[in-house]
């Protein structure tokens, strides 16, 4: 939204510069993007071209001469439209223009020139190039360019918020400036236009949800080439609007200056009575030449025989309004954002009009708009006005809404102690209205305001952002710290293990949680950034399988992810609660794709020690132990849960195949998750001295029943051993028709070293023969022959 500064100020006054403007508008959420100051230039002068000849040694060229009401001037020039009589601006000798270009006295093929006459463009006031900028022939010769034009002027271009189009105009912005600066502010001049004619064209609204109200006048024997006033013209160009001719023009002039878009037809090219209704797949040709096929949710404008405009998009070529027109027929009308929200991009039509009524434009606007506008056509061209028509439905305009406020929660959620009558004050300044029991009515054109909180909000912005003390919750977390090292050791280690950091949002999908976790409570959201992410985490599985997926289908075929990161289990009495956790996930291919390595999938084995690498790092690799455990998110068999002094630490798994194919996911995929708060880091490293005695090596294969847990058979072998075991390895597990009674074989690696001494194949046999013993007593073991 651009607009002028000057023109602002004749609406409202205010004190401040325009840099404390800026600063204003900008804390108060109307965001400035930009200040341009028009009156960088200087020494251009109106002049009126007197005489024009033809340049002695250049065809394209013209001699003209040039009178600024004191003194003649010879000037050379190429505009087509160098013509005598015409009034232009000259930019004299040493005239500074925009890009710091100052004019200086030239010869020109063998003609001095003393100053240069300018196109609009080349004055910084505008886009026309064509030829030398024509200025009104009453025009004071002589008079600065600047004076004439009022350019001490700032355009002020404004990025508004979607649920601000209430500031989609000059009084919008009038409105919110009053407000912050305590000041009037001045309406736009209304009058009722008494008609002169009783001619009107009859409007029926088929489709009262999508237009709700349709506002029309006929004016006759309108001088359709009369010229658009100085005055208008600027305002237009400085809000970024070019000139099309008076009627059109009048119509974006009431746009920036009320926020009502309004529409012009020719009315000798409507046949019958007007029609709001959707589109029957009709073609329309619009007024940017362009043709379109409306669909049967877009709402149109038609006549009994054909759309005359899409609706708050565009108008129609076949009713436009040109040369030729006499007489017209005004349109002012309400349209449902929600009808017309998302057309302009569908269509690519993202007009003036179009932005305001996908934000809203305010329902009680169309005949102050109308009545504006018509005020304008017959001052500038003439004609004769008929009666306005107006066609609603009121069942179907917005209603007027009303918000309780209770005063105790401004003071709760501000921070900042404020008596009733203050906040009365400030809401009153935005226009609401008190009514009885503290609720506010609300203003037709603050469509944003729907709860208590919206009112707060408007609250804190007037009084200002800033001034708003910073007063931060505290509160006491009961967790344990996890040193800062800890994380960076586990990071680096599951990095040189080939995992990928993913860094996901602790607000996840109530849905995807409620699958792997369908018995546990979840944190929800007041207020989510979208229904997708309503929860907080119980766990950082659900970001690993989104980020998973997200992969997969981008055919990355190898995938080992992990976070640290905080988890909240629901509390009802402790809401500060919050648990520290590094989980993973990995799924696709053991190895990276290449020539030399073998096509494999990755497995169970692979995750568990991935996990025993992190265990080892923290507690290390006798302080901890896996035991079976069934989980429902997890495949029956291939999962397990980690103990540290029988204390449950974590988990790990293959997800369950029925919860892999909900997600989408086509292959096995293995997780892991560690409650790193419930660890305590093994203390500082203790070096020993290492043997220089060989190492003796031996492998036993065992015959278990099913149900016996590999890591039982470990904890046995170890006790068994003696002290000079200093390495224990499960290297192989097999189930098959081989082994008898549908049991399991596990194959361990042992090895044996004395610290002083070589060891004696009677003592390491010794030892087996222990192991063996051991292993039968307690679990039934059997040596696989």
């Amino acid at each position: 939204m651009k607009f002028s500064e000057n023109w602002l100020k004749s609406h409202v006054k205010f004190s401040v510069d325009t840099e404390k403007l800026v600063d204003q508008l900008t804390m108060a959420g109307l965001e400035v993007d930009s200040v341009n100051y028009l009156g960088a230039i200087s020494g251009v002068k109106i002049v009126r071209i007197e005489k024009v000849e033809p340049h002695p040694n250049a065809d394209k060229l013209r001699v003209c001469e040039v009178n600024d009401g004191k003194e003649l001037h010879t000037v050379v020039c190429g505009a087509p439209n160098a013509v005598a009589g015409k009034v232009v601006p000259f930019a004299t000798v040493g005239a500074l223009l925009p890009n710091d270009f100052k004019i200086k006295k030239a010869k020109i093929r063998g003609v001095e020139s003393h100053g240069m006459l300018c196109a609009q463009n080349e004055l910084g006031l505008g886009e026309d190039s064509a030829g030398l900028w024509e200025l009104p022939n009453d025009i004071s010769l002589g008079l600065d360019i600047v004076t004439y034009l009022d350019l001490d002027d700032n355009v002020i271009d404004v990025d508004l918020t979607p649920n601000r189009g209430d500031c989609l105009s000059i009084i919008g912005v009038a409105r919110e400036v009053s407000v912050l600066s305590r000041s009037e502010i001045k309406a736009v001049p209304q009058e009722s236009i008494e008609p002169k004619i009783e001619h009107r064209v009859d409007v029926t609204l088929s489709e009262p949800a999508g237009c709700a109200r349709y506002v029309s006048r006929i004016i006759k024997d309108v001088e359709i080439g009369a010229k658009t006033p100085m005055w208008m013209a600027e305002k237009l160009r400085r809000g970024g609007i070019r000139l099309r001719s008076p009627v059109v023009d009048v119509t974006n002039f009431v746009l920036l200056e009320l926020g009502q878009p309004m529409h012009a037809f020719d009315l000798s090219k409507i046949e019958g009575s007007i029609d709001v209704r959707y589109a029957k797949n009709e073609n329309i040709e619009l007024l940017d030449e362009t043709s379109m096929t409306c669909d049967e949710d877009t709402l149109v404008i038609a006549d009994n025989k054909k759309i005359l405009a899409m609706a708050g998009i565009m108008g129609g070529m076949t009713s436009a309004v040109s040369e030729s027109t006499k007489d017209i027929l005004l349109e002012s009308a309400w349209f449902n954002p929600r009808v017309i929200a998302g057309k302009a991009r569908k269509y690519g039509k993202h007009t003036d009009s179009s932005h305001r009524f996908e934000r809203g434009v305010d329902p009680k606007l169309q005949l102050i708009a109308i009545e504006r506008a018509t005020s304008l056509i017959l001052e500038i061209c003439g004609g004769m006005a008929g009666p306005v028509s107006e066609t609603t439905s009121e069942k179907d305009l917005p209603e007027t809404k009303k918000i309780e406020l209770d005063y105790e929660s401004v003071a709760k959620q501000l921070g900042i102690k404020l008596d009733s009558q203050e906040i009365d004050e400030i809401l009153h300044r935005l226009g609401l209205k008190k009514e009885k029991n503290s609720h506010w009515q609300i203003p037709s054109w603050r469509f944003d305001l729907e709860i208590q909180q919206d009112l707060i909000e408007e609250i804190a912005r007037v009084i200002g952002y800033d001034n708003l003390p910073v007063t931060l919750p505290t509160f006491e977390a009961k967790n344990k710290k996890i040193k800062k090292d800890e994380i960076v050791a586990i990071k680096e280690l599951l990095v040189h293990r080939s995992y990928r950091e993913v860094i996901t949002y602790s607000f996840v999908n109530p849905h995807v949680q409620n699958l792997l976790f369908p018995d546990l409570k979840s944190v929800n959201l007041v207020n989510p950034i979208s229904p997708e992410m309503a929860v907080m985490r119980l766990s950082i599985w659900p970001g690993l399988i989104n980020s998973a997926l997200y992969n997969l289908n981008r055919q990355k075929n190898r995938i080992r992810f992990f976070e640290i990161g905080q988890c909240f289990p629901a509390s009802d009495e402790d809401l500060t609660h919050y648990e520290t956790k590094c989980a993973g996930l990995i799924c696709g291919d053991r190895y990276e794709t290449n020539w030399s390595n073998p096509h494999e999938r990755t497995d169970f084995y692979d995750l568990k020690g991935d996990v025993e690498s992190i265990l080892n790092a923290l507690v290390g690799e006798k302080n901890y132990q896996f035991c079976a455990k069934s989980f429902e998110f997890f495949h029956p068999g291939q999962s397990a849960q980690i103990l540290i002094n029988d204390e449950v630490v974590g988990v790990l798994g293959n997800l369950h195949p029925s919860l892999a194919n909900e997600f989408g996911f086509k292959q096995s995929v293995f997780l892991f998750d560690i409650n790193l708060g419930s660890i305590d880091a093994k203390s500082e490293t203790q070096f020993k001295t290492l043997s220089k005695f060989p190492e003796v090596k031996r492998d036993l294969s065992f015959m278990l029943d099913q149900t016996v847990n590999a890591s039982d058979l470990l904890d046995v072998v170890r006790s068994a051993s003696g002290k000079y075991l200093t390495d224990l390895k499960l290297f192989d597990v097999y189930q098959g028709k081989d082994v008898e009674n549908k049991g399991k074989s596990i194959a361990l690696g042992l090895t044996f070293q004395h610290p002083c001494r070589t060891l004696t194949d009677s003592e390491i046999n010794s030892c087996i023969d222990t192991i063996v013993s051991e292993s039968s007593k307690v679990l039934g073991a059997k040596i696989r022959s």
